[in-house]
């Protein structure tokens, strides 16, 4: 039985406990946060868990294997590293630390102790995420030709963080997930619309190897919520929408050939292929109960999480390469080489 105690009872947190609560192999031993409301809410619904204002109590208490941290990102990186100091497995709500430098210290310091760091990547840990990488994975999408999502809604407006921070840590941690490379560069521009705010508005555009692209559009101020992606292969495309309950991925099976007659080098010929759509079945099972559960797994087992350190570092390393870009209004900034043979590796 693993112990857990939980760092943050707000917006995520209640998920987590819940998820390790249902979990046979976890046990939540204590949950920390600085609202005595929040701290009654836990007590009501969970009177067997101790509640605390202090988180080192949580640090200190010899039945925690593990915590999970769910508080605001500038404080990742100093409530990890002193868990890891403490001794213990760690899962930290995304993104894992505010730069890049933060995520190699907490990688280099859960090696040095032999520890679970776990970033709380919770898409990747979806069945309709995990069968687009299954796709993918096997050829049937032919050679990709494009990423291109838009995640907006109305809210909720972020302190410490912009909406690239917020929102688009999603996709890129699904792209690094499920697509074979890793971007070379990125450009993103973006805009405030509240005084004194950070953006709330912005766009990406990542550029890979082999003629792929990827676009991003996050929006925190749009009248709708649409949380939609179109992923494109010369052999089959797929429509991956969020906000649908039944049929989450529809597969195309459409594409292009694209040819070179012989008779004239210059001249090109694109044929158009159309045929069925399907709707394959996923894995109902709730994305934070999967990842709970090989949270657990990797503990027991002393396995690598599909959502690790390095998977973390990829994804901080793009978050600091879109906001520089958007603070210089759209430069390509190129990514380091590290992060395409992390992606190989």
């Amino acid at each position: 039985m693993i112990g857990v105690g939980v760092i943050g009872y707000g917006y995520w947190g209640p998920n987590l406990v819940r998820n390790f609560a249902e979990n046979s192999a976890m046990a939540v031993v204590g949950v920390c946060d600085l609202s005595p409301q929040r701290l009654a809410l836990v007590q009501n619904r969970y009177p067997a868990v101790q509640v605390t204002s202090d988180y080192k109590a949580l640090l200190a208490n010899p039945k925690i294997d593990a915590i999970a941290i769910s508080t605001p990102v500038s404080s990742h990186f100093d409530l990890a590293m002193q868990a890891l100091r403490a001794g213990k497995h760690i899962l930290v709500e995304k993104p894992l630390a505010r730069t890049s430098a933060q995520v190699l210290t907490l990688i280099e310091e859960a090696e040095r102790r032999q520890l679970v760091l776990m970033v709380d990547h919770t898409f990747v840990y979806t069945g309709a995420v995990r069968k687009i990488a299954e796709t993918i994975q096997s050829g049937a999408m032919g050679e990709l030709l494009y990423y291109d999502s838009m995640r907006i809604n109305l809210g909720l407006f972020q302190h410490d963080v912009d909406v690239i921070w917020d929102l688009a840590v999603h996709d890129l941690a699904i792209m690094q997930y499920i697509l074979p490379d890793w971007p070379t560069a990125i450009t993103a521009t973006g805009m405030t619309h509240v005084s004194g705010g950070v953006e709330n508005v912005a766009y990406i555009t990542a550029f890979y190897p082999h003629n792929l692209i990827a676009h991003i559009n996050v929006n925190w101020l749009s009248p709708v919520k649409v949380r939609r992606t179109l992923i494109a292969g010369t052999k089959q495309m797929i429509v991956y929408d969020d906000v649908e309950v039944s049929e989450k991925i529809k597969i195309y099976d459409r594409g292009i050939t694209v040819t070179n007659t012989p008779e004239d080098d210059y001249k090109v010929l694109v044929s158009y292929r159309t045929g069925d759509m399907r709707s394959p079945k996923l894995d109902s099972t709730e994305a934070l109960a999967a990842e709970a559960h090989h949270f657990v797994e990797c503990i027991e087992q002393g396995k690598r999480p599909i959502t690790d350190g390095h998977a973390a570092l990829q994804v901080v390393r793009a978050l600091e390469a879109a906001t520089v870009s958007m603070r210089e209004r759209g430069r390509l900034v190129e990514l380091p080489a590290e992060s395409l043979e992390a992606s190989i590796a």
